[in-house]
């Protein structure tokens, strides 16, 4: 008996000591999955298995649970931490991955047959990267590996079928693996066709209607045409910076847009003669280019720079620089992660904090391109104020995707920064129209709406666009854009509602609740935009004639402008910038700061849309900037 006992005890040992050195299992879990393949592309073949794919990990980030905590107690006006941003450093520390999420994916690799020598840890703690074959990263992620090409570019990249399936100890872990799910919003290399940047890309890009001859630059005109003086009426806008040296506005543009510096002399000698020969602060990230050579563009090149930097520049004075972000050079192009890789070096593309599938390589893989590296990773200061007139539709991202880097936009928000983003031209639809089938597919005979991204994102600032009714005077109530474009707004499909905005919403809905049952996310989502300017007629110098424009992307510098010179105000009493503002601006405290708009609406999908109503609207906002009333309220914060 007392044998038997030993032996069993002896056998229970050399099976523990086994299972200690056995690799760790685990049930695999479906980790991220898209429904089908965005439009124009489609599998050619399966990719071969000794391919070499850089496979990266993004880990979960610690404290991301308490972000949005974090941002309102440094946002809130009530908050008595309200100004306190974090510094950069603060930011990186708490969001850091913890040393347990690193060995358990470390350990996986690993166990899964990958060289120890092979996995490495990003220096900023976030990626682990590692080259493996496609055989390997299908045994791996528990899928297959396809090449895939876009139908009008031609570009091919690989991919997975799908889903892809981590180990459920793992996936805990993990934010996202790439290269997997993910296709190019804008395609590499010389497929310039889907770039942010390219003509037409994105669901904002600026309308025009042609050419025009007579210039009106009266007050009176405002309803035909939109000059500097009409924006300065239509929202009492009269600002001279106190202290620019200390104040900062930037405003973001992704080749091959660029703008023509004869085009802004043209501009600045009919609306603000004083600033003839100024031109932005230029900083370029990844090899974005100064300017564009004359008669190489034309609207679809240079309207979108030309307007955001005439009217920004003109509004806040020669007396406050204003700085370019030019973003992404001729051939790889840029995705919004490379400006955040410029402006976070704890976000960094070149030490593996992108996504293959949607953001560009530098230095450029095929040459001929920037060969530029580290100096742009976080090297870049970030101005108090950003304005992005471009976006992309939610389904052309994976959510997985979109999560991540609204997380980045939040600790921007924490770091005191406001970043502003176009809500889109198609009022509830997608770009060029388009919307969603009841199985969420992009479809120009669908009638489900296809909200926008970032738009969709509760730590960035939406802002939509309004217009001068026709035959109105400047001094009368403007109305929900209706001219050639109509103001993007709708609920997200990714995020949820935060609770800055959740009373404006739920009163709204209450009070004109919308006849589409089934068309939009009402289950509690985000919804946007959260304010409005106008966008509609404006005059801008392209090419050296002048153009009537349209679009929310006129909408976003001309409010990245006045809220600039509210820091302006702010720091020259020794407080600290506005930061994130979408607490602040849906509190009551700010109720009188916005003329707020009650008629048009945003029509796509076979609708008219949703409806400008008294109050928050997915059309309008809050309303359009009253400056006065404005700048009063955030001097007393």
């Amino acid at each position: 008996m007392l044998l038997a006992s030993r032996l069993l005890l002896a056998l229970a040992l050399v099976l523990s000591s086994v299972a200690a050195l056995a690799p760790r299992v685990s049930p695999r879990v479906r980790h991220e999955s898209r429904s089908g393949i965005p439009r124009g592309w489609a599998p050619v073949r399966r990719a071969e298995s000794d391919f070499v794919i850089p496979l990266r990990i993004g880990l979960a980030q610690s404290n991301l649970a308490a972000l949005e905590e974090y941002l309102l107690d440094v946002s809130r006006p009530e908050s008595p931490n309200y100004g306190e941003h974090w510094s950069p450093a603060k930011v990186a520390q708490t969001f850091r991955p913890s040393p347990e999420s690193v060995d358990t994916v470390r350990g996986w690799l690993v166990d899964g047959g990958i060289d120890a020598q092979r996995v490495r840890l990003n220096p900023t703690g976030g990626w682990l990267l590692a080259n493996v074959t496609i055989a390997e990263a299908e045994e791996l992620l528990g899928t297959e590996y396809y090449v895939y090409e876009h139908a009008e570019s031609g570009h091919k990249q690989v991919g997975c079928d799908k889903a892809y399936h981590l180990p459920e100890h793992v996936s805990k872990h993990v934010e996202l693996v790439t290269p997997t799910l993910h296709f190019d919003a804008k395609v590499k290399k010389r497929s310039a066709k889907s770039k942010v940047g390219n003509p037409g890309s994105g669901p904002v890009s600026p309308k025009t209607t042609g050419q025009i001859k007579n210039i009106f630059n009266q007050l009176e005109n405002c309803d035909e045409q939109i000059t500097p003086i009409c924006i300065r009426a239509l929202y009492n806008f009269e600002y001279v910076p106190v202290v620019p040296n200390k104040n900062s506005i930037g405003i973001v543009e992704y080749t091959p847009q660029a703008y023509v510096p004869s085009d802004m002399d043209m501009f600045f000698g009919n609306f603000s003669p004083s600033q003839v020969g100024e031109r932005p602060v230029f900083v370029s990230i990844d090899g974005g280019k100064r300017t564009i050579d004359v008669g190489f563009g034309g609207f679809d090149v240079n309207g979108e720079s030309n307007l955001d930097l005439q009217y920004s520049m003109s509004l806040v004075g020669k007396r406050q620089p204003v700085t370019l972000y030019q973003t992404g050079d001729d051939l790889e192009g840029a995705s919004f992660n490379t400006l955040l890789d410029a402006l976070d070096g704890s976000y960094c593309t070149f030490e593996g904090g992108d996504d293959e599938g949607f953001d560009p390589s530098y230095p450029d893989p095929f040459g001929g391109g920037y060969q530029g590296m580290l100096q742009q990773c976080g090297g870049i200061t970030p101005a108090h104020v950003i304005s992005t007139s471009y976006s992309y539709d939610e389904f052309d991202l994976t959510p997985a995707y979109m999560q991540r880097q609204c997380a980045e936009y939040a600790k921007l928000g924490l770091m005191g920064v406001t970043v502003l983003f176009s809500s889109g031209d198609y009022g509830v639809a997608g770009n060029g129209g388009i919307c969603l089938d009841s199985d969420g597919f992009p479809d120009f005979e669908g009638n489900i709406f296809a909200p926008s991204f970032p738009g969709g994102c509760p730590y960035i600032t939406s802002v939509g666009a309004t217009q001068i009714n026709p035959g109105a005077k400047v001094t009368a109530p403007e109305s929900a854009c209706m001219q050639v474009i109509y103001s993007g707004g709708g609920f997200s499909n990714v995020f949820a509602m935060p609770q800055y905005q959740k009373k404006a919403v739920e009163s709204y809905l209450s009070k004109y609740p919308p006849p589409y049952a089934g068309q939009f996310n009402a289950s509690g989502s985000r919804a946007y935009p959260d304010l409005s300017a106008n966008g509609a007629n404006y005059v801008v110098a392209v090419q050296g004639e002048y153009e009537l424009v349209y679009g929310t992307s006129a909408s976003s510098p001309v409010t990245a402008a006045i809220l600039s010179a509210v820091n302006d105000a702010r720091l020259a009493i020794g407080k600290k910038p506005i930061g994130f503002i979408n607490p602040t601006i849906y509190s009551d405290v700010f109720k009188l700061a916005f003329h707020d708009i009650v008629s048009g609406s945003n029509p796509g999908c076979d609708t008219n849309g949703f409806s400008a109503e008294p109050g928050w609207d997915p059309v309008t906002g809050v309303g359009t900037p009253n400056f006065p009333v404005l700048l009063a309220a955030w001097l007393l914060l």
